[in-house]
């Protein structure tokens, strides 16, 4: 395995502290707030769930209360950016980068702004609030916009690295993050570079690729099969631009393809993964998320088990992909 620090005894259940994303994003901007004084944070009447009170807690004069106004939230985030200010808006997924694509798109992506959209409450993760707010395109919405770069974090301690090192990169920014406790299975001096996807467990048998807390069931998957098959472990938390190079490395040792996420398999992740592997090195490739549906409301469990989009429903798919492309 590549040496990523990962936690100790990562792989036991019981043992692995769970933590949601959002909180790890909301604690990131407010610890980059105290090194940056150009940063500011918007939110849309959701600072609490989405955790953007962290920052507002610290930095009143510095964050602005919008209002269930996501549109006009992207206006003053462009504005702020025009004067040499980072935006960080804040809020849902689905109203986050939904309900205002269009001025994302002529106000922040056209001009290339540097303002850096940090979502909670995205995918099935979400749960109970059901499909107005399960947002399982935006990924796809997202990397479709030129100019910006879309990630999603493994976990509460890479939300917490991403949402920082977004201040750096050039351009607009999309971070994906879940409401949901998820398992925290990086440490805090776990590397992380945006752009460069990570090579967690290596294989030759077939590659599995994922993002969000995906990557944790891929792990232990892993390691339960490993008497029987080897598999490759790549955590994609960049997932525009694409690491062309490691993708392409992976599947030329395996020879397979197998992609997961809490994202709509049109247009999310794998989609891009596929689109690469297409056109520069073809092999048998299996697409695993939410297919083409809007879900219902229930609790997280339930949905990634209905779904199959829990460790047994991920590992399911897997087997099934590796019996048909032997």
């Amino acid at each position: 395995m590549t040496n990523y620090n990962l936690a100790k005894n990562y792989l036991d259940e019981e043992k692995t502290e769970w933590k949601p994303m959002r909180d790890g994003a909301g604690i990131g901007i407010a610890e980059l707030g105290g090194e940056k004084e150009n940063v500011v944070v918007l939110a849309a009447d959701t600072a609490g769930s989405s955790r953007a009170k962290y920052f507002a807690e610290k930095f009143p004069a510095r964050f602005i209360q919008c209002g269930v106004q996501e549109q006009n939230m992207v206006g003053v985030s462009a504005g702020l950016a025009y004067q040499g200010k980072v935006p960080y808006a804040i809020t849902y997924a689905a109203f986050l980068v939904g309900r205002p694509w269009e001025p994302i798109r002529t106000t922040i992506a056209y001009p290339q702004n540097h303002v850096i959209f940090v979502s909670s409450h995205a995918g099935l993760a979400t749960g109970p609030d059901g499909p107005t707010h399960q947002m399982t395109e935006d990924i796809s919405i997202m990397r479709c916009l030129p100019n910006f770069t879309v990630i999603a974090p493994c976990d509460y301690e890479q939300a917490r690295k991403a949402v920082k090192a977004a201040y750096d990169l050039k351009g607009p920014v999309y971070i994906r993050n879940a409401r949901e406790k998820t398992p925290v299975f990086t440490t805090e001096d776990s590397p992380y570079e945006a752009g460069k996807a990570q090579v967690l467990r290596e294989g030759k048998d077939i590659t599995a690729i994922g993002h969000g807390y995906m990557v944790y069931w891929l792990l232990k998957i892993a390691e339960e099969l490993k008497d029987r098959i080897s598999i490759e472990v790549i955590n994609l938390h960049t997932i525009k631009p694409l690491d062309e190079q490691a993708i392409i490395e992976s599947a030329k040792k395996t020879g397979r393809v197998f992609t997961c996420e809490d994202h709509n398999v049109v247009g999310g992740m794998g989609s891009a993964v596929a689109e690469l592997l297409s056109q520069k090195y073809p092999v048998p490739m299996k697409l695993h998320g939410v297919y083409d549906i809007f879900a219902e409301s229930g609790s997280v469990k339930d949905l990634w088990k209905k779904y199959k989009l829990d460790e047994e429903g991920t590992k399911e798919a897997l087997l099934e992909f590796l019996n048909k492309s032997k």
